[in-house]
């Protein structure tokens, strides 16, 4: 009897490796499986654009991957009552709020923003402020003039708009965003925070991001908030909190899905690429700003410093570190 308890012990303890394998292996082909199903279905809710047209005019192609990332002002989509929870007005215009830069290679990732009011040439249009090409040609006319003006061949191209933004971040939850002394308390833009960090719903981070006429640095204050709100959403959605759990993940990805459009040659494999490079910047900058001035027809501008916007410039081309000047 003895024995026959030893040899059965001894087989149970051999099938018990073999047990852990198989249910390994079912929870893995379950993962594959699961990760499969959203990317397909992912992929298949991406709303797309063609934003760079044709190739003819365009800079050489660089070094690196360049990304042009714009938050539209569109009201279409909201309710008169959403617009005025939202403090952004009944303005029936198309303009870009924010555009930013984000390159990635061998250096980098580097997130670089262009002030809304950079006075730029406009392809066809004269000189004008760079958030007006959307509102005069779409985004082909925005990525065709970020190109002129900065002589960088874009590679891929995302678009979200105001409501977009506010369905991201409460997708998450909200995000944990720091204040600078002083707060920040914006009549227009509904903004109302006092100095430090704290927890931001939807509606609140887009007020955070929009302000600027409280701010004594006005747009250039306004694209570093940009930058800072950027840089909390992708930390909090490339967490295990979010990517983890599907209760998490897929609300998120519908959001984000629903709210954000892409150039034809990108997918979700680039976005989630674009999305990594977001948590993990090296640097963020400005594009160097020689000073502001009033244009007739156009009003209040931001005329770049060329010389040193240029050294930014190349460094992106080449794929090298951008500058240490004072772009932040």
């Amino acid at each position: 009897m003895a024995g026959t308890r030893r040899r059965t012990g001894a087989a149970r303890r051999r099938r018990l490796p073999r047990r852990v394998l198989v249910t390994l292996l079912l929870v893995l082909v379950v993962l594959l499986g699961y990760g499969t199903g959203l990317y397909f279905w992912a992929d298949s809710k991406l709303r797309t654009t063609d934003a760079f047209g044709a190739d003819a005019g365009r800079p050489a192609a660089g070094s690196g991957t360049d990304w042009l990332l714009v938050g539209s002002d569109s009201r279409a989509a909201l309710s008169p009552e959403q617009r005025k929870e939202l403090h952004v007005g009944n303005d029936g215009g198309l303009n870009t709020d924010t555009i930013m830069l984000l390159h990635h290679g061998a250096t980098g990732p580097y997130l670089i923003s262009i002030p809304r009011d950079s006075y730029v040439p406009i392809p066809g249009h004269g000189r004008g402020k760079i958030n007006s090409a959307y509102a005069l040609g779409g985004a082909e006319l925005l990525t065709r003039t970020v190109e002129q003006a900065t002589g960088l061949r874009l590679d891929h191209y995302a678009e979200i708009n105001f409501l977009g933004l506010v369905d991201v971040v409460d997708s998450l939850g909200g995000v944990r965003v720091c204040v600078p002394r002083g707060g920040l308390h914006d009549e227009k833009s509904g903004a109302d925070f006092d100095a430090g960090c704290q927890h931001m719903t939807g509606v609140q981070a887009l007020r955070f991001a929009r302000a600027r006429y409280s701010d004594p640095r006005g747009d250039l204050g306004r694209v570093e908030r940009e930058r800072r709100l950027v840089d909390a959403i992708a930390h909090k959605a490339l967490g295990p909190a979010v990517l983890l759990p599907p209760w998490r993940l897929v609300p998120f990805l519908r959001a984000s899905l629903g709210a954000i459009t892409v150039d034809t040659g990108s997918g979700v494999g680039a976005l989630a690429v674009m999305g990594r490079d977001m948590s993990s910047l090296d640097r963020t900058a400005t594009v160097p700003v020689a000073g502001e001035s009033y244009v007739y027809g156009a009003g209040d501008v931001v005329e770049w410093d060329r010389s040193k916007a240029e050294r930014l410039f190349a460094a992106l081309r080449e794929d090298t570190a951008i500058p240490t000047f004072d772009t932040n």
